[in-house]
């Protein structure tokens, strides 16, 4: 039996056979959300020993598209991965240290899904990426010198 029941069962839901590997990178994504794929491999070593880069890679890609976790790409960054799935929630990113953070819509259900011109796409999914200062390097910046 594995390990994690609730993982292996949700694996199974979505067709997936459950391995050491599957289940300990899910346990990485969810242990630390946000998290790049040489994180992942770091913590799935960590716990299970020898794990190549592509095997980290390969189950990073079929949990994504079987919607297990999330991959996102903020612009100039590597993909960072997820277990929150499932909503419409949208992120906010640190342009000094890169901290990531979850934010929800701002108002009602989903008003991301309604771009003013959908070019004759069916809209399923918004991708909003927010960008500016955490608080932690605003109080760690030097003050702005006044002439």
């Amino acid at each position: 039996m594995p390990r994690d029941p609730a993982k292996a069962k949700l694996l199974r839901s979505r067709g997936l056979q459950v391995t050491a590997q599957r289940l300990a990178v899910m346990r990485a994504v969810q242990a630390r959300p946000h998290c790049t794929a040489d994180e992942v491999a770091e913590r799935v070593r960590a716990e299970i020993g020898t794990i190549s880069r592509q095997a980290v890679y390969d189950a990073l890609g079929i949990l994504a598209d079987r919607g297990l976790i999330r991959r996102i790409q903020p612009a100039g960054s590597p993909a960072l991965y997820e277990d929150r799935v499932g909503d419409n929630h949208h992120h906010v990113i640190c342009r000094s240290c890169g901290k990531t953070v979850d934010v929800d819509c701002a108002v009602g259900a989903m008003p991301c899904l309604t771009p003013s011109d959908a070019a004759g796409y069916r809209i399923d999914e918004a991708e909003v990426i927010f960008w500016g200062t955490c608080p932690e390097c605003l109080a760690a910046a030097p003050p702005p010198d006044h002439d």
